[in-house]
This record gives structure tokens, sequence and C-alpha cells, in this order.
């Protein structure tokens, strides 16, 4: 089942959200209009006095993707996946970082000495990580003007059983606790993907395995382990991993190279995780937070597969839960463009300009239209996102396939740009 419809009165008040078959309904009868697209949204036609139910949002931020899940008494009516864009964002800046230090250093008229006398301001968050925190704000508030979000639960912390059996617990005794073992496997879970490095097995028993074997003088540090099957650990034995895969050089590589992985995303997630915690409180909404424990817990005796609008969903106090969708909303941190007035290659000299005003007859690149072409060789119906040209002759890009030189006096605005792609 599709998600839940968001219903606004004519004074654009959010009201409870309402099944597809009833926004169907009060749209054919005329008596509602399509307010906005993505997230799809009715406006009704006339003022309603009734109280809306009040609604919980829960979010399970990560570091690529955070699940966003709207529950009415312990009933999932709506849920998204928000994947953002922070890889792209470091690599945009250190590739500007490399053009600008070239253009610096090159032998042309004298530029002054660049002190390194700034500061940055208590609280300040890379780029790439402020963007995880400003995309997920982004969306608390937009949701909150098309329903009636009355309190918000946020994933925070992973337990730690150590510690609230033993607060003053430390040094060896701490590292060597009960959960040592436990913590190490999940890390490896994660890290490989609850899969067999050796065979890609899923689904089964895995076992935390020795890559270079102790016999062999390897050691105990989480960069030597790997998860194997039991077939694959039995065949390994305490073979050096080169001579085990040596007719497997593709897996081989692979799993060398994903050994020495570090955990960025995990770093990623407890380096942002208060910030986002500081600006949902900003909002005024009472804010509630649960474990990552927790959520594991309430998913796994639920019976719910993993994915991050189910984690959402099982986030904090989750006695019981009633999914009634099945297709959440896919958005894609795209990004607003760029301010660069002039293109360059990739050794940092000018390679094309841009135009300087990006609308053209009122429509921007990225818009999503619907074109209706009644004459000419391109007669159809087409849906997509746009790319403007000053001559007004813009290219349709659908799911079909690119449509070039289409009139813009055929195009109508379905959804204007807004910095995201969506899908289901």
């Amino acid at each position: 089942m599709s998600n839940f419809v968001f219903v606004l009165e004519t004074n654009r008040k959010p009201l409870t959200p309402c099944t597809p078959g009833m926004a169907r309904s009060l749209l054919k009868a005329g008596k509602a209009a399509v307010f906005r697209q993505y997230p799809f949204t009715i406006i009704l036609n006339k003022e309603v006095q009734a109280t809306p139910e009040p609604l919980t949002l829960k979010l399970d931020p990560g570091s690529k993707t955070t699940g966003l899940a709207i529950l009415i008494n312990h009933r999932v009516i709506w849920a998204a996946e928000l994947t953002h864009r922070g890889q792209q964002i470091k690599d945009s800046l250190q590739s500007r970082r490399a053009i600008r230090r070239n253009r610096r250093n090159r032998k042309t008229r004298y530029r002054p000495a660049r002190f390194l006398n700034r500061t940055r301001p208590d609280g300040w968050l890379a780029p790439s990580l402020q963007h995880r925190v400003e995309t997920t704000i982004t969306w608390v508030n937009r949701i909150s003007r098309f329903a009636p979000v009355s309190s918000i639960v946020q994933e925070l912390i992973r337990f730690d059983l150590q510690f609230i059996q033993n607060p003053e617990i430390s040094g060896v005794e701490y590292q060597q606790g009960e959960l040592q073992g436990y913590e190490v496997r999940e890390y490896l879970l994660n890290k490989f993907n609850r899969q067999c490095a050796y065979c890609g097995a899923k689904d089964t028993a895995l076992e935390v395995e020795h890559i270079q074997p102790r016999s062999r003088g390897g050691s105990d540090r989480v960069s030597n382990l790997t998860l194997a099957c039991h077939p694959c650990n039995q065949r390994k034995g305490n073979q050096d991993v080169k001579d085990f895969l040596s007719g497997k050089p593709d897996v081989l590589k692979r799993v060398l190279a994903q050994a020495k992985t570090p955990f960025k995303d995990a770093a990623a997630v407890n380096t942002t995780r208060w910030a986002l915690f500081n600006a949902l409180n900003a909002t005024g909404k009472p804010v509630a937070t649960g474990s990552g424990g927790l959520t594991k817990f309430n998913r796994t005796r639920l019976g719910l597969p993993k994915t991050h609008w189910l984690d959402a969903a099982c986030v904090g106090n989750t006695p019981m839960l009633e999914v009634l969708t099945t297709q959440p909303l896919q958005i894609k941190a795209t990004g607003h463009g760029t301010r660069q007035m002039c293109r360059t290659d990739r050794f940092g000299f000018p390679s094309r300009y841009v135009p300087r005003f990006k609308f053209v007859q009122g429509f921007q690149t990225g818009d999503i239209v619907k074109a209706i072409v009644t004459s000419g060789k391109k007669i159809g119906v087409y849906v997509g996102r746009v790319a403007v040209r000053s001559s007004g002759s813009f290219n349709v890009s659908t799911a079909q396939g690119l449509v070039q030189g289409v009139s813009h006096k055929y195009c109508t605005p379905i959804h204007k740009k807004d910095g995201y792609a969506y899908g289901y």
C-alpha cells in the first residue's frame, strides 16, 4: 500500500492524513486540489474546524541514508528514505581545493600571503556533515507544515550494558568485558554487509575469521578479522588468505581492501547526532530519544526486515507496530547547482560559460513538467525533468529517455526544483 496523503484545509492548516482512495475521491468530486506532488499533498476548498490526530515523526539518522516514519497510535501511515550527498560534497571541496592550490602556485602576479588566523565557531561541523543535519531538519520542518506532527523520536546512541551494570568500570576491565566479542562482531557485520567475505553467502550463520591466521603471525586486531560461513572457515583452516584465494584474485583484492576500510559511516553518525538533536529541540516540539540497541530489539521482536524506514518506525518505545504502507518515498539530495559563472576543466582552466539567468519563460533546469505536444514530430505527452535553453526549446528527461526540442509553450509545471530527486 502507498503512503497516506497529506491534507491541508483551505487556510493551509494541516489535517490528519487520509488514505490514497479517499484522496482520489476528494479530487474527483472537486472538493480538493493537488497542493504538492512530493510529498503528495492535497488542499481542501473549504475551512475545517476538526481537531487533527497528533502524529509522531520518528527518525533513524544514517551516514548515507536517513529513515523517516510517521505514526498514529503505533500505525505507520507514511515513510520515506532520505539519501544524503555528503561524499559528493567532500569530493567537490577536494577538487576545488586542488584547483585553487594549483592556481596559487603558478608563477603569475604576486599574491599576498594568507595567514592561518581564522577560527572556527563552537559546534562547527565539516560541510559534508553539516549537510546531513540540515537536510534532515529541512524535511522535518517540511513534513510539519503538511502534517500535524506533535512529537519527534530520534535514534541517538547505542546502549552500553557494561556502563549500565557498572558505572565505575574502566581500563582493561571495560575493554575486555562482556561486550568485547559482541561489539567486534556487530562491527564486522556492518563492515562486511552481513555476508561471507569469501563466497558472499547471506542469511546464514557467520563466524569471525582471521584473514592472516594466528599460527602464521596474524593478530586479533579488527583489521585482521572478517566474517566467513562455516564451510568457508573450515576449508580455509590455517591457510594464508593469498593461498586460499589464489584462484579468485578479484575476491582476494576485495577482502584485503575491505579489511582496511575505516568505519567512517559510524563516525559521521556519531559526529552529527548531538547537532541533530539540538536542532530538533529548536523546532519547539518535544523530542524523545532511543538507542540503536532498542531499535534492533524492536525490529527483531516484530519480525520486520532491516530497512531504513522500518528502523525509523522501530525507534524508541514501540510495544506494537502496524505497518499500513509498504512503499516509502525515496528522496535523494541533489543540491541546487553551483554559483560558478565559468566552468573549468580538470586542470582549472576555463572551459565554458553559463547563462546569467537560471529562469527561462518561468522554468529552470530541474523542474518536473508535463509537456503535451500537439503538433510537429514529437506529438505526445511527456513527464520528466526539464533542462532549459535560452531559446525556449527545452529538453525533457523522461523514464523512457531524453526528448529534445520541446517548446516551453507545451510545458506545465508539476513540481518546482527544490534540490531533491524523488521516486518510489
